[in-house]
């Protein structure tokens, strides 16, 4: 067995062991032991994927930073809208660090906690012990102004705010403690972000993530097409001119337009279903589309987001 096979069991096989102790856990963390998506599989985003690729080194190059007489960042925050790429930054720099991926979801691990009461305490008990006896990993913190997030429907002024504050903010520093974590947050709501994780020691290095309109969308689309192409197995596109299509709407995220890709493919395989005319997915399909989708905000409250 190759060493990296052995040590992508090792780490979960341990996560699966730990994870069993403690139901919310299993509901809002999860792990890819081997993740392979790199920096490549981002649209655009130079700026941001050369501060993670930074803060990877002090991973893979140590002596780099010693070099110039200085050290790694205790931890990165990524801050930007939903669907800019900030989780996909978060996988790339795991892949780039040669470790596994630790997603918490922080908005639905506190939801998960606040339905089982008593967990916390024996779950941070353990917790740095489990990290240490794990194969190096990177964590990523997702969306930590939960109390924002759309699990939430809204703001929620009826959150015990304090403890769940005091619960994250050992989470987290018992992660950074971790020698071999590589540690990573992210929120859509910096104006509202709490100071305290942004204390030297925890969230050190700030960095936005800000596509570039139109031409990081386009990239982003550009992989994704091919993407479906090669899930396919056949060519699906004709020339689309990104730009015009991309220029019809400047609101939504990429991820936003990968959404709207997918849905004028579905609406192709609807076509096929029932028999229609099918040819090759051109600009017309997606202009059609983001008239399907103008239509669908007119009748949704504001921020609604894209509708597929």
């Amino acid at each position: 067995m190759e060493e990296e096979e052995i040590r992508r069991e090792r780490t979960q096989n341990l996560w699966t062991s730990f994870a069993r102790k403690f139901p919310p856990l299993a509901k809002a963390v999860s792990l890819d032991p081997s993740p392979t998506s790199g920096f490549d599989r981002i649209g655009g985003l130079a700026g941001p994927k050369e501060e993670v690729e930074t803060y990877a080194c002090g991973a893979t190059h140590p002596e780099v930073y010693e070099h110039w007489g200085t050290f790694a960042p205790s931890a990165l925050l990524l801050i930007g809208q939903r669907g800019v790429g900030k989780h996909l930054l978060a996988q790339a720099l795991a892949t780039r660090a040669g470790r596994g991926f630790l997603h918490v979801h922080v908005p639905q691990l506190v939801l998960q906690l606040l339905h089982s009461a008593g967990q916390a305490g024996p779950l941070m008990a353990e917790w740095s012990q489990a990290l240490s006896e794990m194969p190096p990993l990177a964590v990523f913190y997702d969306e930590l102004e939960f109390s924002l997030a759309h699990e939430f429907g809204t703001r929620r002024t009826d959150l015990p705010v304090g403890p769940v504050m005091d619960f994250l903010l050992d989470l987290v520093d018992r992660t950074i403690a971790v020698e071999s974590s590589l540690v990573i947050g992210s929120t859509s709501y910096p104006d509202t972000l709490r100071q305290a994780f942004l204390l030297p020691g925890r969230f050190e290095r700030v960095v936005e993530v800000s596509p570039a309109y139109p031409d990081d969308v386009v990239a982003a689309l550009r992989i994704h097409a091919l993407d479906a192409e090669k899930r396919a197995g056949r060519p699906l596109f004709e020339e689309v001119d990104w730009f015009q299509v991309v220029q019809q709407l400047r609101d939504p995220s990429p991820g936003d337009w990968v959404r709207l890709l997918h849905a004028v493919l579905r609406r192709k395989a609807g076509c096929e279903v029932a028999g229609g005319d099918l040819h090759p997915v051109g600009t017309q399909d997606f202009l059609d589309e983001v008239d399907r989708v103008r239509r669908a905000r007119s009748r949704l409250p504001s921020g609604g987001g894209i509708y597929l």
